[in-house]
């Protein structure tokens, strides 16, 4: 989904990690996460794209796996334990050197410069990086470093805004449910730029701004940083 819908993030995510000392490897044969396929019963499928990662990431010697997903971030992280059998000790390997973007980039200590944004924004929780992975802060962290940039607090901001992976495709009663009350509270902020860090989260917050006739910006993080960097470049 992100590769086909938010290529921009991914190169936001590229630019960020290098303006910060990173040197950057993308395996071209790594697959898609599974976690569509495991959360949705069809365990092989998702055991198989594990095996493929796990092949795609063996040979590198990496200090980190970032990904800028909190879904496949998630599902990356349990490798080690979704599948008990034979190959787990490769896949743990695996999962333990993943990180979300932000987590690293709040381990790793931002470095480079950064210039003036005047946005008024607010943040999302994405469930998949606040629930599954405990990441609150980091995000916020990383935005607050951005001059000029005003976060409102999100009334609910951990509450779900009805993507769920595969939930708002199933579920779409209580999804859409979900979703208006998750507007609602974005709009009640003031901030017409929402940032979250999740590409589901990201989809279901246009769609349901779109189906009520509201402009909405929604980014990811990087993308706030990347464009924070061009500002100081200026």
């Amino acid at each position: 989904v992100a590769d086909a819908l938010f290529r921009d993030v991914h190169w936001a995510t590229l630019r960020v990690l290098q303006a910060n000392g990173c040197d950057v490897i993308v395996p071209p044969n790594q697959a898609c996460c599974g976690a569509i396929h495991y959360h949705s019963s069809q365990e092989e499928v998702a055991r198989t794209l594990a095996d493929q990662n796990v092949s795609a990431f063996a040979d590198l010697d990496v200090d980190a796996v970032v990904v800028n997903v909190a879904g496949c971030g998630a599902m990356l992280k349990e490798y080690g334990h979704a599948w008990p059998e034979n190959g787990r000790n490769v896949r743990t390997q695996l999962a333990e050197k993943v990180r979300d973007v932000n987590e690293f980039l709040d381990e790793l200590g931002w470095v480079a410069p950064l210039g003036r944004l005047p946005l008024q924004v607010t943040y999302h929780d994405a469930c998949h990086l606040a629930h599954a992975q405990g990441i609150r802060e980091a995000p916020r962290r990383l935005l607050e470093r951005i001059p000029g940039l005003r976060i409102v607090p999100l009334d609910e901001s951990d509450t779900c805004c009805g993507a769920a992976g595969s939930y708002n495709l199933t579920q779409t009663e209580m999804a859409d449910r979900l979703a208006r009350r998750k507007l609602q509270n974005i709009l009640r902020t003031g901030a017409r730029t929402v940032v979250s860090a999740n590409a589901g989260c990201t989809l279901q917050i246009l769609r349901q701004a779109t189906l009520e006739g509201i402009r909405l910006r929604v980014v990811h993080p990087v993308q706030l940083l990347q464009e924070s960097l061009e500002a100081a470049q200026q």
